[in-house]
């Protein structure tokens, strides 16, 4: 199925590059498309029924050979078919490769991005944040693949104003944060993210039973003094 489906791309990738002026051959060597034209660097096209590992890793191998690299797959179907494909465009640029789709009834193919140096934009705003956590996190309690279960430096402050509740009572978030140095405990309990906290009165607060069962569940004990 694969195979009918590459062969299906050339006839079309072929008339596409002769449009543009190219003489187009097929299974050059370990090249699926060649296309020469005066004046203008080799070109390359690799096909496949849709993309995979095996896919870039003959795209980016080819480029030993010429910087004007594609990759064609047949055009996308539906709304979760063109994220996939759209998340794979962006990967195809960061490797300094082109993609063409080809449309099945049709032909007609698309350009979605052509071979050309990749410099990644930089975030300051995700640096930032990234930089922040990692500095207000406490030790390192996490291990690599927790499906989700991440300890945050917001949990661990969440955890540091359950315990301090469970040791003293309602108590005020500004109390709290002079306490066990959270600065944010009164957003924290507002915010309320984890179910644990709730509100007794303005900037009054004490543990929900969520809470109450979180704390016993981290065995921590209630190590700050005051209220």
């Amino acid at each position: 199925m694969a195979k009918r489906a590459e062969t299906a791309l050339y006839p079309p990738v072929k008339r596409w590059l002769e449009a543009a002026g190219y003489e187009v051959k097929s299974e050059i060597g370990p090249v699926d498309v060649l296309a020469c034209r005066e004046g203008s660097e080799p070109l390359v096209v690799e096909l496949k029924a849709g993309f995979s590992l095996t896919l870039l890793q003959q795209a980016v191998a080819r480029q030993a050979v010429t910087d004007s690299v594609y990759v064609a797959v047949p055009r996308w179907s539906g709304k979760s078919g063109w994220k996939a494909f759209k998340e794979n465009i962006g990967l195809c640029k960061r490797l300094g490769l082109g993609v063409l789709s080809v449309r099945e009834k049709d032909g007609f193919v698309e350009v979605h991005c052509d071979p050309v140096p990749f410099t990644p934009r930089k975030s300051t705003a995700r640096k930032t944040r990234l930089l922040s956590e990692f500095a207000r996190r406490e030790g390192d309690p996490n291990m690599g693949g927790t499906k989700g279960q991440i300890i945050t430096a917001w949990k661990q402050d969440c955890a540091k104003i359950a315990a301090h509740l469970s040791a003293h009572g309602p108590s005020k978030g500004a109390a709290i944060a002079k306490v066990t140095g959270v600065t944010r405990a009164t957003r924290i309990m507002y915010l309320n993210q984890l179910g644990w906290f709730a509100r007794l009165d303005k900037g009054l607060y004490d543990l929900t039973e969520a809470g109450r069962a979180a704390n016993a569940a981290t065995h921590e004990p209630a190590s700050f003094s005051g209220s």
